[in-house]
């Protein structure tokens, strides 16, 4: 581990567990030496492609069309529910598709319709829409439609879940998953998730748990050190019913030294502990 390295899981670990925009931005202020040089090594492949009618329905991509079609990476970002973007003008959100460019891929990352104008389901809508897009469309663009792979974190592992469950035919379209500090329906609703999900007596019936539970797509399924407890309880919840219920419980991580939102954001610097993880993921299922 550098010093630098070192130094940054030393801040992060500072931060405790909180969120909100003043760590949000401290978090950023972290990497963004390293993030800007990502942004000059990987140039924007296409931007802006519509995947639906609604000025969201918008997706990028990075990696460059050379012989023979490369893996895809879907990238969902985060944001409660309520924020958020796929970063064609920055690099938040965005690195996570010049990374995997860096890695022979080819990185996508959408944009989905917010809350709280647009509730329950429509971002789980928006990731299969997309998915049906790159089906389509991502060999135009050096993309295996054969090989993609699907990942989210925060309100975005909520929305690749869902996805999982509003879609019977999810393991026609993406190989696998990656949830990255999701909400999956072990822990009470809080009251800023009843934007997206409404009155809290109808959230049984809708978080994705027993999809993800009971799914056979192969998972990779994340959490970082400093997560606030609810996600750590939804992690551990997961664990324990994929166990229960399959006998194993899926490839899975714990990341120590970072928090909720470091854990994507950090993917494409020097710290290639959970990139190398979801590298031998794909790897394995590809």
């Amino acid at each position: 581990m550098t010093d630098k390295q070192t130094t940054t899981r030393h801040a992060i670990a500072a931060m405790g567990q909180g969120l909100g925009p003043v760590v949000l931005e401290q978090c950023r202020a972290l990497y963004e030496a390293e993030q800007q040089a990502l942004v000059a090594q990987v140039p924007l492949a296409a931007r802006d492609l519509a995947y639906g009618p609604h000025e969201r329905h918008r997706l990028d991509l990075y990696g460059a069309v050379e012989n023979g079609l490369k893996p895809v990476l879907l990238f969902v970002h985060g944001g409660g529910f309520v924020l958020g973007d796929k970063g064609d003008t920055g690099w938040a959100n965005a690195a996570v598709g010049r990374w995997a460019a860096t890695q022979g891929w080819i990185g996508a990352v959408m944009n989905y319709r917010l809350a709280p104008d647009h509730l329950w389901p429509a971002g789980s809508e928006d990731v299969g829409a997309a998915l049906d897009y790159l089906r389509a469309h991502v060999a135009d663009h050096g993309g295996d439609p054969e090989r993609i792979v699907v990942m989210g974190t925060s309100a975005g592992a909520v929305h690749v879940s869902g996805f999982l469950r509003l879609r019977a035919d999810h393991g026609d379209l993406v190989r696998g998953a990656v949830l990255l500090s999701g909400l999956y329906g072990y822990e009470p609703i809080d009251a800023k998730d009843e934007r997206y999900y409404g009155a809290p007596d109808t959230y049984a019936d809708k978080a994705p748990r027993e999809a993800v539970a009971s799914t056979s797509l192969p998972l990779l399924v994340a959490c970082s050190q400093h997560d606030p407890a609810r996600f750590q309880a939804e992690f551990l919840g997961l664990m324990q019913d994929r166990l229960a219920r399959h006998g194993t419980m899926p490839r899975s991580i714990i990341v120590p030294g970072h928090n909720h939102y470091t854990l994507a954001m950090h993917l494409g610097t020097s710290d290639q502990r959970l990139a190398d993880e979801i590298a031998a993921f794909m790897g394995d299922i590809l």
